[in-house]
């Protein structure tokens, strides 16, 4: 009975997270549930190929979707890392399209 109860306080805690955090985004008119959903998805997407590709510094990259649309920020070593960067994100499923603001600092 008791684990029963914690699985539920558990599902209702988690449930309530994930409405909090995407209700913002839908609340400003920005974008649906179900598009939030996709875009963390995409950038998730795009944060993992970085991360196994070794050309390119994930950590020092940020990426953010919104309505398919990629934004790339973050510093880079060199014009080549910053290209594949944006390669790897223009071919991820369900980009749109990708504003590459990553500056290029030796």
């Amino acid at each position: 009975m008791q684990a029963t109860f914690r699985a539920i306080a558990f599902s209702l805690l988690v449930g309530s997270a994930v409405l909090a955090v995407t209700a913002c985004s839908v609340v400003r008119d920005q974008q649906s549930v179900g598009s939030y959903i996709d875009d963390s998805a995409i950038t998730t997407s795009v944060k993992a190929k970085m991360a196994e590709d070794k050309t390119v510094s994930a950590t020092s990259i940020s990426v953010e979707t919104l309505k398919g649309t990629v934004q790339l920020s973050g510093f880079a070593t060199t014009q080549v890392e910053k290209d594949r960067a944006e390669s790897i994100a223009r071919n991820t499923k369900g980009v749109k399209a990708v504003h590459n603001s990553i500056i290029v600092r030796p």
